[in-house]
Formats: C-alpha cells, sequence, structure tokens
C-alpha cells in the first residue's frame, strides 16, 4: 500500500515513527477544461489514486522532505519564492504560502510517497501540495478552514512555484467527495457534489494515459491565459465567465485577432458545456453527458489547440469501439484521456487504443478505470 510505503520512507530517512499519515488524491477533470482561471465552472471528481505524507515534528522553522521517486533528502528553512527547486519546491511553496496567509507553520520532517502517475495530467502536484497543506493544518492546529485551502495551495503553485494554473486542481484533491463530481464556481467558489456513482449505471470512465509527456511550467499554458486575459480586457469584461453563450456571437464580432477569438469561443462554450453536464446528472442521465465531453475535445482540439497526436487518436478510437464520449482530460499538450464507456467495455476499447497507438508507432499507453474517491484526509 502507498500509506505503508511512506510510512517505510519516513523510517528509514529520520529513524523514527510519523506522528501520522495524510493523504490527498490525484484527479480526473469531467469537463471544464481551461475555465478555472477565467472564473467559470469546472467538474472533477477525485481518483483513486493517492500522494501520502507521512510526516513528524522538526524544530521551529525547520523542514525536511524526502520520497521515494527522488534519492536524497531537501531541507529548507523559511523561503521565498524561487528559493527551492525541483520537486521539493512544492513543499516548500506550501510552507510559504501558508506564512504568507498568516499562519504559524509548524517545523515538520516529511515523506512522500504517491501513486498518482506523474506528469500525466492527473495532478500530481495539487495532490503533493494538499497532502502537505493537510499536515501541516492539522499538525500545527491551524485555523484554516477547508474552504479556504484550495487558494493557499494554489498560490504555492502559482507564486512559489511558478506554474499559472487555476483552482481547479486544488479543489478536487482537498474537497471532493466519495462518489460524487465536485462542481465548482471559480469565482464564488461555492461547490456543489453531484452525483456520479457510475458503477449503478453500469458505466465506467476509463482513463487512458497517451504517455506522451505532460507540463505546466512552460509557455503554452501561460501563451493560453494571456490569450484569454486579452479576450476579456477587449470585451470589457472582468473574465470570460461573463460573457454568456447567447451573447458569444456578438462577442466575437468584436474581436479581430483570429486566435483570441478561438480562445474565447472554447472557454464560453466550455462553461456552457459543464452547466449542461451538471443538469444531466442530477437528473441521472448519465450516459447523455457523452456528447458533451466529446464536443469539448473538438474545442479542444480545434479552439484551444491543446491536444496532441497521441490524445486525438485515443479519443478517436474510444469512440470508434462504442464510448458514449471522450475527451482529453487537463491542461493539455499531453497527458491523459477519459472516456465514458459501459462496464464491461474496458478490456475492448484499451485493446483497441493500444493496436492503435502500435500502428501508428507511438508509445504504448496504459489505461485503468476510476471511480469517485473522497479528497484530503488524515489516514
Amino acid at each position: 500500500m502507498i500509506a505503508d510505503a511512506a510510512a517505510e520512507a519516513f523510517r528509514k530517512e529520520y529513524g523514527a515513527e510519523p506522528a501520522g499519515l495524510w493523504a490527498a488524491p490525484g484527479r480526473v477533470n469531467l469537463i471544464g477544461e481551461h475555465t478555472d482561471y477565467n472564473e467559470g465552472f469546472v467538474l472533477p471528481f477525485a481518483l483513486p489514486q493517492r500522494t501520502v505524507a507521512a510526516v513528524g515534528p522538526a524544530p521551529a522553522g525547520e523542514w525536511t522532505v524526502c520520497s521515494t521517486f527522488e534519492d536524497g533528502a531537501v531541507s529548507f528553512g523559511r523561503t521565498e519564492p524561487g528559493g527551492v527547486t525541483g520537486w521539493a519546491a512544492y513543499v516548500a511553496g506550501v510552507v510559504w504560502a501558508l506564512h504568507d496567509a498568516g499562519h504559524e507553520v509548524p517545523g515538520a520532517r516529511i515523506a512522500i510517497a504517491s501513486e498518482v502517475p506523474l506528469g500525466s495530467g492527473l495532478s500530481s502536484s495539487a495532490a503533493l501540495e494538499s497532502s502537505v497543506l493537510t499536515a501541516l493544518v492539522d499538525l500545527g492546529g491551524l485555523d484554516l478552514p477547508v474552504e479556504r485551502r484550495p487558494a493557499v495551495a494554489q498560490r504555492a503553485e502559482n507564486v512559489y512555484v511558478g506554474a499559472p494554473t487555476g483552482i481547479l486542481d486544488q479543489s478536487a484533491s482537498i474537497r471532493c467527495q466519495e462518489g460524487r463530481a465536485l462542481f465548482l464556481d471559480c469565482r464564488s467558489y461555492e461547490v456543489e457534489q453531484v452525483p456520479f456513482d457510475l458503477a449503478a449505471e453500469g458505466l465506467a470512465i476509463l482513463v487512458i494515459n497517451s504517455n506522451a509527456p505532460h507540463q505546466h511550467v512552460d509557455g503554452e499554458y501561460g501563451a493560453r491565459r494571456k490569450s484569454c486575459e486579452e479576450g476579456a480586457r477587449l470585451l470589457g469584461v472582468p473574465a470570460l465567465r461573463d460573457i454568456s453563450g447567447d451573447g458569444l456571437d456578438d462577442a466575437l464580432a468584436r474581436i479581430d485577432d483570429e486566435v483570441v477569438r478561438r480562445r474565447v469561443r472554447h472557454i464560453v462554450t466550455e462553461d456552457d458545456r459543464v452547466l449542461e453536464t451538471v443538469e444531466l446528472l442530477r437528473a441521472g442521465r448519465t450516459r447523455d453527458i457523452g456528447p458533451l465531453l466529446t464536443a469539448s475535445h473538438v474545442s479542444m482540439r480545434d479552439d484551444f489547440e491543446i491536444t496532441v497526436e497521441q490524445v486525438d487518436l485515443a479519443v478517436d478510437t474510444a469512440l470508434a469501439e462504442g464510448a458514449y464520449g471522450a475527451r482529453m482530460t487537463g491542461g493539455g499538450f499531453g497527458g491523459c484521456v477519459l472516456a465514458l464507456i459501459d462496464a464491461d467495455r474496458a478490456e475492448a476499447v484499451t485493446a483497441a487504443v493500444e493496436q492503435a497507438y502500435a500502428q501508428a508507432g507511438f508509445t504504448a499507453p496504459t489505461a485503468w478505470t476510476v471511480t469517485a474517491g473522497p479528497g484530503a484526509t488524515r489516514l
């Protein structure tokens, strides 16, 4: 078990037992891509795969972190953004963001183990941040309500690490519930736990890791965000969330830049797709969300231009094998695809995608079915 691996790593590095184990999940975003930093709507659910932090006390102002996926430990005191680099920056960033929010963060020794695939678009970074944040809040008895924690974790990633992500990932990792999808308004931070019990309907979500590397800290993600901000500026609104689907044509007619026009169209139509998906799930019509998932992928491919050949091939193959809908999930430029399928079709769809990848000369994909799991918690 991943919890045992974290505890053993703690014992090996620090020669003691941890004070406790804290876990936070990766996430799949069912629909609502790049809408979060446009103050729109998203609908993620938590994966069963988790990152576990084994944590024990240390002297005030001292933090050390090790992991099962990197050799050696990293020690640091209070640092400013950029003071710690590499994977440990996500941990140092959480410490910094908690301090910056006015909390007295306890010194800690931390050991990390994770079963969330790295670089796959399933938000391994948010799982790491959220497990450490939850541990430090508990260890220090900090007064930080659950609904305010995602913003602190997001600040760690945005400011300390330098990745311009929205609040979707941290909200999912911290606030999701088992058997539910998290309908999040990224302006008000209001949430609704929407029923998402696939097994009861004989359905499954098949996650297909394209094994095409995925990285947020690069120019492409930031460029998309800047295009959206430029679109909002040209349209005179605080964020693209404020453009309704009914007003989209008029809005696009006011934008001369074709690239900005496409980016705006994706965000506005994607927000509408999230709202339609939520209505269908509330009504228990899960199969009927399939066309919305596929339309989301087409929009990401053609208007937002964030897919790659491997991802597009997985989507097309899953649909050809009878998936109700399929789309890339995550920030783009690699990562994973999700497909809504009948539960008994998982092996057939997986085999078809594997064959298609082999014929195209791509690195073999990996695939597995997932259910909606719980958010961050002490084990």
